[in-house]
């Protein structure tokens, strides 16, 4: 099975911290009340690119990057993807 695969499988999984949700949301510069939610949607959008290296996994849609632990699915940060 895929790594991509077994993310999307384990999406009722995913969750993050208080300290999660403030870092994204500063990263990302966003004003939504349902990070982990937002975050979800990026994850499982057609477009995203899935791939893990390590004990993480990083799913590139748009102009960010989400990082999400592979053991406890939990979203770890958000960015703004570099150029």
């Amino acid at each position: 099975m895929d790594n991509e695969k077994i993310l999307l499988d384990n999406l009722d999984n995913v969750h993050t911290t208080q300290m999660g949700i403030d870092r994204i949301k500063k990263n990302l510069k966003l004003d939504v009340d349902d990070v982990v939610g937002w975050c979800i949607n990026k994850i499982k959008d057609k477009n995203s690119k899935i791939v893990r290296q390590g004990k993480n996994w990083y799913c590139e849609i748009d102009n960010y990057v989400i990082t999400v632990n592979a053991y406890s699915y939990t979203i770890i940060t958000a960015h703004l993807k570099k150029d």
